[in-house]
Protein backbone atom coordinates (compact mmCIF):
# COMPACT_ATOMS: atom_id res chain seq x y z
CA UNK A 1 0.00 0.00 0.00
CA UNK A 2 2.45 2.31 0.97
CA UNK A 3 6.02 2.47 -0.78
CA UNK A 4 7.91 5.10 0.90
CA UNK A 5 7.46 6.78 4.48
CA UNK A 6 8.30 10.64 4.85
CA UNK A 7 7.92 11.54 8.68
CA UNK A 8 6.08 14.17 10.23
CA UNK A 9 5.79 15.14 13.99
CA UNK A 10 2.52 16.61 14.88
CA UNK A 11 2.69 19.60 17.67
CA UNK A 12 -0.25 18.64 18.97
CA UNK A 13 -2.80 15.89 19.18
CA UNK A 14 -5.15 15.91 15.62
CA UNK A 15 -8.45 15.73 17.71
CA UNK A 16 -10.32 14.58 15.39
CA UNK A 17 -12.33 11.54 14.49
CA UNK A 18 -12.55 10.56 10.89
CA UNK A 19 -15.90 12.13 10.45
CA UNK A 20 -14.57 15.29 11.56
CA UNK A 21 -11.51 14.91 9.28
CA UNK A 22 -13.78 14.10 6.47
CA UNK A 23 -15.57 17.57 6.49
CA UNK A 24 -12.64 19.46 7.18
CA UNK A 25 -11.06 17.96 3.76
CA UNK A 26 -14.58 18.02 1.91
CA UNK A 27 -14.11 21.89 1.54
CA UNK A 28 -10.80 20.79 -0.50
CA UNK A 29 -11.74 18.04 -2.62
CA UNK A 30 -10.26 17.55 -5.85
CA UNK A 31 -11.07 18.72 -9.13
CA UNK A 32 -10.10 18.51 -12.64
CA UNK A 33 -7.67 21.33 -14.13
CA UNK A 34 -9.12 23.62 -16.25
CA UNK A 35 -8.32 25.20 -19.43
CA UNK A 36 -6.47 27.44 -18.35
CA UNK A 37 -4.81 25.94 -15.62
CA UNK A 38 -1.26 24.32 -15.17
CA UNK A 39 -1.85 22.08 -11.98
CA UNK A 40 -4.56 21.33 -9.26
CA UNK A 41 -4.51 19.45 -6.06
CA UNK A 42 -7.27 18.19 -3.88
CA UNK A 43 -8.56 15.19 -1.51
CA UNK A 44 -9.92 12.01 -3.41
CA UNK A 45 -11.01 8.93 -2.09
CA UNK A 46 -7.76 6.96 -0.78
CA UNK A 47 -9.74 3.77 -1.30
CA UNK A 48 -10.63 4.11 -5.18
CA UNK A 49 -13.34 5.83 -6.64
CA UNK A 50 -15.90 2.80 -5.87
CA UNK A 51 -15.85 4.58 -2.57
CA UNK A 52 -16.69 8.25 -1.38
CA UNK A 53 -15.44 8.33 2.00
CA UNK A 54 -12.14 11.13 2.02
CA UNK A 55 -11.03 9.07 5.42
CA UNK A 56 -10.58 5.98 6.48
CA UNK A 57 -10.00 5.13 9.71
CA UNK A 58 -8.63 1.62 11.67
CA UNK A 59 -6.08 0.68 13.71
CA UNK A 60 -5.51 4.69 15.76
CA UNK A 61 -4.58 5.61 11.99
CA UNK A 62 -6.90 8.05 10.06
CA UNK A 63 -5.95 7.44 6.42
CA UNK A 64 -6.48 10.16 3.50
CA UNK A 65 -5.53 10.67 0.15
CA UNK A 66 -4.34 13.47 -2.53
CA UNK A 67 -4.73 13.66 -5.82
CA UNK A 68 -2.52 16.26 -8.23
CA UNK A 69 -3.20 16.80 -11.72
CA UNK A 70 -0.87 18.77 -13.79
CA UNK A 71 -1.00 20.10 -17.68
CA UNK A 72 2.01 18.52 -19.82
CA UNK A 73 3.09 21.63 -21.35
CA UNK A 74 7.01 21.07 -22.36
CA UNK A 75 9.29 24.03 -22.61
CA UNK A 76 10.86 23.18 -25.65
CA UNK A 77 7.56 23.52 -27.03
CA UNK A 78 6.57 27.11 -26.11
CA UNK A 79 10.29 27.90 -27.06
CA UNK A 80 9.56 26.88 -30.49
CA UNK A 81 6.63 28.10 -30.82
CA UNK A 82 8.01 31.57 -29.12
CA UNK A 83 10.69 31.87 -31.97
CA UNK A 84 8.93 31.62 -35.03
CA UNK A 85 6.57 34.31 -33.78
CA UNK A 86 9.49 36.54 -32.67
CA UNK A 87 10.89 35.79 -36.09
CA UNK A 88 7.61 36.79 -37.95
CA UNK A 89 7.50 40.36 -36.30
CA UNK A 90 11.15 40.84 -36.75
CA UNK A 91 10.85 40.00 -40.45
CA UNK A 92 7.15 41.35 -41.22
CA UNK A 93 8.12 44.57 -39.16
CA UNK A 94 11.67 45.44 -39.34
CA UNK A 95 12.12 45.49 -35.73
CA UNK A 96 13.61 43.77 -32.78
CA UNK A 97 11.50 42.48 -30.54
CA UNK A 98 12.29 43.43 -25.98
CA UNK A 99 12.57 41.17 -23.79
CA UNK A 100 8.64 42.75 -22.25
CA UNK A 101 7.08 41.95 -25.82
CA UNK A 102 8.70 38.82 -25.36
CA UNK A 103 7.52 37.97 -21.94
CA UNK A 104 4.03 38.77 -23.50
CA UNK A 105 4.39 36.31 -26.52
CA UNK A 106 5.19 33.75 -24.45
CA UNK A 107 2.34 34.10 -21.58
CA UNK A 108 -0.31 34.50 -24.84
CA UNK A 109 1.47 31.49 -26.24
CA UNK A 110 1.07 29.30 -23.12
CA UNK A 111 -2.60 30.31 -22.65
CA UNK A 112 -3.08 29.55 -26.05
CA UNK A 113 -1.30 25.70 -25.76
CA UNK A 114 -2.90 24.79 -22.48
CA UNK A 115 -6.11 23.82 -23.07
CA UNK A 116 -4.85 21.49 -25.68
CA UNK A 117 -2.25 20.30 -23.12
CA UNK A 118 -2.55 16.52 -22.11
CA UNK A 119 -2.89 15.59 -18.39
CA UNK A 120 -1.47 13.70 -16.01
CA UNK A 121 -2.76 12.62 -11.48
CA UNK A 122 -0.77 11.52 -9.36
CA UNK A 123 -2.03 10.02 -5.78
CA UNK A 124 -0.16 10.94 -3.33
CA UNK A 125 -1.58 8.63 0.22
CA UNK A 126 -0.71 9.27 3.84
CA UNK A 127 -2.37 8.72 7.17
CA UNK A 128 -1.88 10.35 10.44
CA UNK A 129 -1.20 8.17 13.40
CA UNK A 130 -3.72 9.70 16.26
CA UNK A 131 -2.22 7.53 18.82
CA UNK A 132 1.76 8.20 18.27
CA UNK A 133 1.66 11.71 17.06
CA UNK A 134 2.90 10.65 13.71
CA UNK A 135 1.94 11.99 10.05
CA UNK A 136 3.26 9.72 7.39
CA UNK A 137 3.58 10.83 4.00
CA UNK A 138 3.87 8.25 0.78
CA UNK A 139 6.13 10.38 -1.35
CA UNK A 140 9.28 9.54 -3.10
CA UNK A 141 10.49 13.07 -2.91
CA UNK A 142 10.79 16.08 -0.24
CA UNK A 143 8.92 18.03 -2.48
CA UNK A 144 5.91 15.99 -2.60
CA UNK A 145 5.50 15.46 0.71
CA UNK A 146 5.56 19.06 0.70
CA UNK A 147 2.63 19.71 -1.11
CA UNK A 148 0.29 17.47 0.94
CA UNK A 149 1.51 18.74 3.93
CA UNK A 150 0.69 22.19 2.51
CA UNK A 151 -2.39 20.51 1.75
CA UNK A 152 -3.74 19.03 4.72
CA UNK A 153 -2.37 22.62 6.49
CA UNK A 154 -4.94 24.48 4.88
CA UNK A 155 -7.61 22.29 4.97
CA UNK A 156 -7.34 22.58 8.42
CA UNK A 157 -6.83 25.95 9.49
CA UNK A 158 -3.04 24.91 10.71
CA UNK A 159 -0.97 22.17 11.35
CA UNK A 160 1.78 22.14 13.54
CA UNK A 161 4.39 19.39 12.19
CA UNK A 162 8.00 19.19 11.27
CA UNK A 163 10.00 16.72 10.07
CA UNK A 164 12.26 14.75 13.13
CA UNK A 165 15.51 16.29 14.67
CA UNK A 166 17.29 13.62 15.43
CA UNK A 167 20.33 13.89 18.45
CA UNK A 168 21.63 10.83 17.10
CA UNK A 169 23.00 11.60 13.43
CA UNK A 170 21.52 8.68 11.46
CA UNK A 171 24.85 8.57 9.03
CA UNK A 172 27.15 8.29 11.70
CA UNK A 173 24.92 5.17 13.37
CA UNK A 174 24.37 4.08 10.28
CA UNK A 175 27.95 3.65 9.21
CA UNK A 176 28.67 1.54 12.82
CA UNK A 177 25.96 -0.64 11.53
CA UNK A 178 27.74 -1.51 8.68
CA UNK A 179 31.12 -1.48 10.14
CA UNK A 180 30.57 -3.65 12.83
CA UNK A 181 28.13 -5.91 10.11
CA UNK A 182 24.71 -5.31 12.34
CA UNK A 183 22.16 -3.33 13.53
CA UNK A 184 20.77 -2.62 17.14
CA UNK A 185 17.91 -4.41 18.25
CA UNK A 186 15.54 -5.10 15.60
CA UNK A 187 17.19 -4.39 12.77
CA UNK A 188 19.11 -6.37 10.67
CA UNK A 189 21.37 -5.25 7.48
CA UNK A 190 20.11 -5.69 4.04
CA UNK A 191 22.06 -5.99 0.91
CA UNK A 192 22.25 -2.65 -0.08
CA UNK A 193 23.18 0.74 0.78
CA UNK A 194 24.79 3.90 -0.92
CA UNK A 195 27.83 5.56 1.01
CA UNK A 196 29.55 9.33 0.37
CA UNK A 197 32.28 11.06 1.27
CA UNK A 198 30.83 14.27 3.48
CA UNK A 199 34.04 15.96 2.04
CA UNK A 200 32.85 15.64 -1.14
CA UNK A 201 29.22 14.92 -2.03
CA UNK A 202 30.08 14.19 -5.58
CA UNK A 203 31.84 11.16 -4.40
CA UNK A 204 28.68 8.52 -4.22
CA UNK A 205 28.74 4.85 -3.88
CA UNK A 206 25.88 2.70 -4.61
CA UNK A 207 25.52 -1.10 -3.97
CA UNK A 208 22.87 -3.28 -4.31
CA UNK A 209 22.74 -7.22 -3.46
CA UNK A 210 25.72 -7.29 -2.06
CA UNK A 211 27.19 -8.31 1.51
CA UNK A 212 27.40 -4.98 3.15
CA UNK A 213 30.04 -6.88 5.70
CA UNK A 214 32.18 -7.28 2.74
CA UNK A 215 36.08 -6.59 2.13
CA UNK A 216 35.10 -4.05 -0.68
CA UNK A 217 32.36 -2.06 2.06
CA UNK A 218 34.89 -2.17 4.74
CA UNK A 219 37.84 -0.21 2.46
CA UNK A 220 35.28 2.77 1.35
CA UNK A 221 34.50 3.00 5.24
CA UNK A 222 38.26 3.44 6.15
CA UNK A 223 38.59 6.14 3.42
CA UNK A 224 35.66 8.04 5.47
CA UNK A 225 32.80 6.77 3.76
CA UNK A 226 29.40 7.48 5.83
CA UNK A 227 26.58 5.29 4.94
CA UNK A 228 23.55 7.83 4.24
CA UNK A 229 20.79 4.92 2.47
CA UNK A 230 20.65 1.63 4.24
CA UNK A 231 18.39 -1.49 3.90
CA UNK A 232 16.79 -2.86 6.38
CA UNK A 233 14.83 -5.53 7.75
CA UNK A 234 13.06 -4.90 10.65
CA UNK A 235 12.12 -7.65 13.38
CA UNK A 236 11.59 -9.51 9.78
CA UNK A 237 8.24 -7.64 9.70
CA UNK A 238 9.48 -4.74 7.32
CA UNK A 239 11.83 -4.47 4.56
CA UNK A 240 12.70 -1.12 3.79
CA UNK A 241 15.70 1.53 3.02
CA UNK A 242 16.36 4.30 5.73
CA UNK A 243 17.84 7.19 4.59
CA UNK A 244 20.21 9.82 6.63
CA UNK A 245 16.67 12.14 6.76
CA UNK A 246 14.71 9.43 8.08
CA UNK A 247 12.63 9.01 4.98
CA UNK A 248 11.83 5.43 4.37
CA UNK A 249 12.00 4.18 0.64
CA UNK A 250 11.03 0.72 -1.23
CA UNK A 251 8.67 0.08 1.48
CA UNK A 252 7.29 -4.00 1.88
CA UNK A 253 5.46 -5.56 4.63
CA UNK A 254 7.09 -9.62 4.74
CA UNK A 255 4.92 -12.34 2.82
CA UNK A 256 4.61 -14.11 6.77
CA UNK A 257 3.12 -10.68 8.13
CA UNK A 258 0.34 -10.57 5.33
CA UNK A 259 0.01 -14.02 5.89
CA UNK A 260 -0.47 -13.79 9.29
CA UNK A 261 -2.94 -10.76 9.31
CA UNK A 262 -5.41 -12.12 7.10
CA UNK A 263 -5.33 -10.19 4.10
CA UNK A 264 -5.45 -12.34 1.33
CA UNK A 265 -8.61 -14.03 2.78
CA UNK A 266 -10.28 -10.64 2.63
CA UNK A 267 -13.35 -10.89 0.78
CA UNK A 268 -13.35 -8.23 -1.48
CA UNK A 269 -10.27 -5.31 -2.70
CA UNK A 270 -11.73 -3.43 -0.01
CA UNK A 271 -11.64 -5.86 2.93
CA UNK A 272 -8.08 -6.16 1.71
CA UNK A 273 -6.71 -2.74 1.89
CA UNK A 274 -7.98 -2.47 4.81
CA UNK A 275 -6.53 -5.32 6.25
CA UNK A 276 -3.83 -3.84 4.69
CA UNK A 277 -3.64 -0.70 6.24
CA UNK A 278 -4.38 -1.58 9.52
CA UNK A 279 -1.64 -4.05 9.32
CA UNK A 280 0.86 -1.16 8.17
CA UNK A 281 -0.38 1.66 10.78
CA UNK A 282 0.51 -1.32 13.47
CA UNK A 283 4.02 -2.18 12.21
CA UNK A 284 4.79 1.38 11.36
CA UNK A 285 3.99 2.44 14.80
CA UNK A 286 6.40 0.02 16.27
CA UNK A 287 9.37 1.02 13.72
CA UNK A 288 8.89 4.87 14.51
CA UNK A 289 9.07 4.36 18.46
CA UNK A 290 12.42 2.05 17.65
CA UNK A 291 13.28 5.12 15.17
CA UNK A 292 12.87 7.60 18.20
CA UNK A 293 14.63 5.68 20.50
CA UNK A 294 17.55 4.75 18.46
CA UNK A 295 18.13 8.16 17.00
CA UNK A 296 17.04 9.94 20.64
CA UNK A 297 14.16 12.41 18.57
CA UNK A 298 12.87 14.73 21.02
CA UNK A 299 9.39 14.48 22.36
CA UNK A 300 6.24 16.85 20.18
CA UNK A 301 6.60 20.87 21.66
CA UNK A 302 3.31 22.11 21.72
CA UNK A 303 2.37 24.64 19.26
CA UNK A 304 1.63 27.04 21.79
CA UNK A 305 4.98 27.77 22.79
CA UNK A 306 6.58 27.21 18.82
CA UNK A 307 5.80 29.43 16.05
CA UNK A 308 4.96 27.10 13.40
Amino acid sequence: MFKNARLFRLGDPLGLSASELEDKLADHRFKPCGPLTLSTMGWTEPLGSDTTALVHGAAGCLLICARRQERLLPSSVVAEMLEERVAEIEAGEARSVGRAERKQLREAITAELLPQAFTRSRRLMAYVDTVAGWLVVDASSERLADDLVSLLRESLGSLPAALPQPANPPASLMTRWVSQGHGDEGFELGDACELRDPKDTQSVVRCRGQDLAGEEIAKHLEVGKQVVQLALDWNERLNFVLADDLSIKRLRMADELIEEGGVAEAEDALARMDAEFTLLGHEMRGLIQRLETVFELPQPVSSESVPW
